[in-house]
């Protein structure tokens, strides 16, 4: 076994042929790609590299099988991998180069029709699988939670809480309140000429105790927090983090989602209290200077417009968002693949997947509630 690789050259006017010998390793690779940045350019539109006489390789040869590929493809050639070891195939698995041991080219014949559709609906049921693995694993740990509180970690699920919570009611309120004000200020506008201007505290209370303090509020903490959790655990997964809690005996679910999704069931609903105040003061504001309204019969009108109910409705839907924010965000970490790009990927994915999915079920619940009265 030598430590003194040889590579050998075969120019011809339509292919290139190459083979490697001996080990590929970090004291042999720069001279291995000083040589191939002195191959005489352009490149032949054919590439064949035989890789039957490398002894051994580790991750820095592995750059010389990159370096070839990008040669490939920047000169419009199509590269074919010959007689490739094994343990040289299990180099190139570890460090996701699965690709690498192939015939590729630039130009690649676009599938057909069926061909796309096979693997557009695996690619769908694979998704499904992972979405229905990722609820049950997600279900059986808080129901593990319930029956042995102790297993939370209580100090992260308080810091998430913060995060969520307390971090957000700045933007919440001002958000909140210049809605409220909007909705008064438009809705005053038709209603003056009726003579119902007391109504607008009406319209303003339910609409966003129903509706939009709820929907305003986790479209808030979808951008914040979601986003947030999708990039944390993204970040984890590029840095095989979580695959050291696998390996130290730690379930990623119970230690990294759990804490996430209580900690959002908890202070959403209490945030989506919080933007119905602040919207609610907002219509107080325009009543009281455009509509001659007193602030007593403003807030009277409002407390005789809302019911229990109403409240309860509100903080109902704000706990439903809340865990599917926190498990889309999770969700959508764990599928993170490659490096950075990947994690703002996913993280644009938690946000948009999140606002979808708020608003679908925000029309289950609207459609529900109009067939269903108290």
């Amino acid at each position: 076994m030598t430590d003194s690789p040889t590579l050998t050259v075969d120019l011809r006017s339509d292919s290139l042929g190459l083979a490697l010998r001996g080990a590929l390793n970090l004291h042999t690779t720069p001279a291995i790609l000083n040589r191939l940045a002195k191959l005489p350019l352009p490149l032949p539109g054919r590439i064949s590299v035989d890789m039957g006489g490398v002894e051994r390789m580790d991750d820095c040869g592995a750059l010389v099988m990159i370096r070839l590929q990008r040669m490939a493809r920047e000169h419009d050639s199509a590269i074919t991998w010959q007689n490739i070891p094994e343990h040289v195939q299990e180099v190139a698995r570890f460090l996701r180069l699965e690709s690498l041991p192939e015939t590729t080219r630039s130009t690649k014949t676009k599938p057909g029709f069926l061909a796309r559709f096979g693997m557009k609906t695996l690619h769908v049921t694979d998704q499904a699988g992972n979405h229905v693995a990722f609820v049950g694993e997600l279900t059986v740990g808080l129901f593990s939670l319930f029956r042995h509180p102790g297993r939370l970690r209580l100090g992260d699920t308080i810091t998430y809480m913060q995060r969520v919570g307390v971090d957000a009611l700045p933007i919440v309120g001002l958000i909140s309140f210049l809605l409220g004000l909007i909705m008064a200020f438009m809705s005053a506008v038709q209603l003056q000429q009726f003579g119902a201007n007391i109504y607008v505290a009406s319209l303003v209370a339910l609409a966003m105790v129903r509706e939009l303090g709820p929907i305003m509020t986790a479209i808030i903490v979808a951008g914040r927090s979601g986003s947030a959790f999708a990039a944390e655990i993204g970040t984890m997964k590029v840095s095989e983090e979580v695959d050291a809690l696998i390996t130290m005996g730690f379930q990623p679910t119970m230690f990294l989602v759990a804490p996430k999704v209580i900690a959002s069931f908890l202070v959403v609903p209490l945030l989506a209290l919080y933007s119905n105040l602040f919207a609610i003061a907002g219509g107080l504001l325009i009543g009281v200077t455009t509509l001659n309204l007193t602030p007593h019969a403003y807030m009277l009108q409002t407390m005789n417009t809302l019911t229990i109910f109403d409240v309860n409705w509100g903080i109902f839907k704000s706990a439903i968002f809340a865990v599917l924010i926190a498990a889309i965000g999770c969700f959508k970490g764990y599928q993170v693949r490659g490096g950075a790009a990947s994690v703002g990927q996913a993280t644009t994915s938690a946000v948009v997947t999140s606002m979808f999915m708020i608003i679908l079920v925000d029309s289950i619940l609207a459609v529900i509630l109009r067939y269903w009265r108290p």
